[in-house]
């Protein structure tokens, strides 16, 4: 194997490349100046999304694209991408919390739709993120594949937040981010539900 792709194989690199939009978020945050976390607020969300959205599609993308590398080069590393979206999740959440202060702790605060929302999707990220080493994987056995299909509830929920964002002007950049989702998934229903029939039949 060349150095190149030794280099690229490797995974601190991989990391090193998910890192790369937490850089100019650290360096804003570094600045101090007035209205830094807030701007840093909003891009920390939408690439926690973004991760996630990746890591969703890599498995039809895999079903699609049948014999070709990189959707297996990306399976070996979705885990890797699924805790960097939890990252950028957790670095949104705590972001939120420093902007609001003892707001967001509030009864009319948690109560607006797209805050509950949001809540819950990073709630459900925990376990995810927590049971995603190896350890785990052998510890929960097949319960681990059961578990992880709660980040299907996570997505919906993290679209619906998404969305209701400034009164819910947030649609169009919603559905360029989950609009190729959903047609892989859809493709990947329809692909399960052809080899069922035709071994049925």
């Amino acid at each position: 194997m060349s150095l190149v792709k030794l280099f690229f194989n490797h995974p601190y690199t991989f990391w090193a490349i998910l890192s790369l939009p937490a850089i100019p978020m650290l360096a804003g945050l570094a600045a101090n100046e007035p209205g830094a976390v807030g701007e840093v607020l909003h891009p920390s969300g939408e690439f926690a999304a973004r991760f996630m959205i990746i890591a969703m599609m890599i498995t039809p993308l895999t079903m699609l694209f049948k014999g070709a590398r990189w959707p297996r080069w990306l399976r070996k590393r979705r885990r890797y991408i699924g805790v960097a979206a939890f990252g950028y999740a957790g670095l949104h959440t705590v972001l939120y919390l420093i902007d609001e202060g003892a707001v967001a702790f509030t009864g009319a605060e948690i109560a607006n739709f797209y805050i509950w929302t949001g809540w819950l999707a990073f709630l459900i990220f925990v376990p995810l993120a927590i049971t995603s080493t190896d350890g785990w994987i052998r510890r929960l056995g097949s319960r681990w594949k059961t578990l992880q299909r709660f980040v299907y509830v996570a997505a919906v929920l993290t679209l619906l937040h998404w969305a209701s964002l400034h009164y819910w002007g947030g649609v169009a950049p919603m559905l360029v981010h989950f609009g190729p989702l959903g047609a892989l998934e859809a493709y990947r229903v329809w692909a399960i539900v052809q080899k069922r029939t035709l071994k049925a039949a």
